[in-house]
């Protein structure tokens, strides 16, 4: 049974007329395990492929076919729960899940219930709100992590009248990854997957992709006065996105409030989120696990590991998240907050790594999580489809650092690189955005300036800040070309500051 100690920080709590409400939140977690075949079916699992081409006689659920063990997905899991800081049960079973559903074709799902694969683990996070703000480290318990199979897909929009199923899906590996109650607000539960994310892509074992539902949520959702008994729970099905993760808690959490305020009960079922209407529906009543009669899988026989098996794996285990975090801080020279943002994904790991290379980390790090980013989060592209790689980027930064232009020119060839995939020398050579270092030329730009504003060149002694003006005025009348540094230099010798 769970239990839920841990109260929520104020700041999360939902006031309404009544008083103060308390979000209680679990996820169960569905990530597609990276294997080029299925869980028991030698069948192709790549994704995109022609509907139905993708399907065994053991996915179609034929008579007499028997399931046989894919065991990369059993070391997949493993790995998955060594990340997880969980303990791996070196005895598993399978077990048939008895529900009916058009894309289901045996009559019953093969899963694991009594016996999973993977036990009790716990992960940190860190949630950050809509603001940006930092909240503190929560540890969050992992229940289990389970295999199973998945189902076909029901595609409804291709006739009014028809259902159509694809089968490729019918099969393909999943793991379940149950989490304890200890989730109390959007930010958290955003985080979790977040970091959820991170590791298995670090690791290798799913490739994270939320846009094609290679992992997606559950969300269990309660509600409870602060520090009160558990209410019932609803869960929301098949979340696909962060955003889409918190804008169905918060939804669901009020319509429960609002019905336990009415004098109603809530009643536990299942929901669906409905991303354009920003609201959850009713998709069925929740059953509990005696209503899908579980029973062990007559046709698959216990999993039993070998410690040695379990030992190999740990032995090849990846740099974790975490500890890369912890790495970037010590050989970077990163913040706490750069660190965790930089090592969160491996795919963004490797960029800053090949970007700080032989150049100032701080510098490297401040051009990606601000130009660099803003534009791919702007543009709706990922990491992977920039058009401006690491080396490339690189070349920006190398050009800065040489003086050959100044930060504020760096930041339109940029713009100019991203639009393009043009290379910064490129842009530079073919623009003439060269930065003026030539001390004589500078000096004789500071000279006309003074010249033309002597009445604030004769104030400056007393307001220092008034060179300010006249950086602005001598970078503006060298076409923003002039070394900053420079003027600022020349400018204070003559203004004699």
């Amino acid at each position: 049974m769970f239990i839920a100690p841990r109260v929520a920080d104020a700041k999360d709590w939902i006031t309404t007329e009544t008083g103060d409400w308390e979000i209680i939140l679990g996820l169960e977690v569905h990530a597609q395990v990276a294997s080029n075949s299925k869980l028991f079916s030698g069948a192709a699992t790549e994704y995109g492929a022609e509907p139905n081409s993708q399907v065994s006689l053991v996915d179609a659920g034929m008579p007499g076919m028997l399931p046989v063990v894919n065991e990369f997905c059993l070391e997949q899991a493993v790995k998955t729960g060594i990340g997880l800081n969980a303990q791996i049960n070196l005895f598993s079973r399978f077990d048939r899940k008895n529900y009916f559903y058009v894309d289901l074709p045996q009559g019953y799902q093969i899963s694991q219930f009594e016996f999973p694969i993977v036990g009790e683990g716990e992960i940190d996070i860190v949630p950050i709100d809509a603001d940006g703000k930092v909240g503190e480290q929560v540890s969050v318990g992992i229940e289990r992590l389970h295999l199973e199979q998945d189902a076909g897909k029901s595609i409804h929009d291709l006739s009014p009248d028809e259902t159509y199923v694809d089968l490729n899906r019918s099969g393909v590996c999943l793991m379940e990854i149950v989490s304890k109650p200890d989730m109390r607000s959007p930010d958290e539960a955003s985080a979790y997957v977040e970091k959820l994310r991170g590791i298995v892509r670090a690791l290798g074992t799913c490739d994270g992709d939320m846009e094609k539902g290679n992992l997606r949520a559950d969300v269990n959702v309660s509600v409870r006065r602060p520090g009160g008994e558990l209410g019932t729970r609803c869960e929301i099905k098949n979340v696909n996105s962060m955003r889409f993760i918190r804008q169905a808690i918060n939804y669901e959490a009020r319509r429960q409030i609002e019905i336990i305020e009415s004098g109603n009960e809530v009643d536990q079922e299942t929901r669906l989120f409905d991303s354009v209407k920003g609201e959850t529906r009713t998709m069925r009543s929740k059953e509990d696990a005696h209503d899908y009669r579980y029973f062990p899988d007559p046709d698959l026989l216990p999993i039993k590991l070998e410690q040695s098996f379990v030992d190999r794996i740990r032995s090849e285990m990846p740099e974790m998240p975490d500890a890369r975090k912890a790495r970037f801080m010590e050989a970077y020279g990163l913040s706490e907050y750069d660190a965790r943002l930089l090592s969160g994904d491996i795919d963004m790991s490797n960029f800053y790594e090949t970007l700080a290379k032989g150049r100032d980390a701080k510098i490297a790090a401040n051009w990606m999580l601000g130009d660099f980013a803003g534009a791919l989060n702007k543009g709706g592209i990922e990491l992977t489809d920039s058009p401006v790689d690491a080396d490339a980027l690189g070349g920006l930064i190398d050009r800065i650092s040489d003086d050959t232009i100044s930060g504020k020119i760096a930041k339109g060839v940029f713009e100019k690189m991203f639009e393009s995939g043009d290379s910064a020398d490129t842009i530079i050579e073919r623009d003439g955005l060269k930065q003026v270092t030539d001390t004589g030329a500078i000096e004789k730009i500071v000279d006309e300036v003074i010249a033309a504003n002597s009445d604030q060149a004769a104030k400056v002694a007393d307001n220092p800040r008034l060179i300010g003006f006249f950086v602005g005025q001598v970078m503006k009348a060298s076409g923003g070309k002039a070394n900053p540094k420079a003027v600022n230099e020349i400018l204070k010798a003559k203004l004699g500051l």
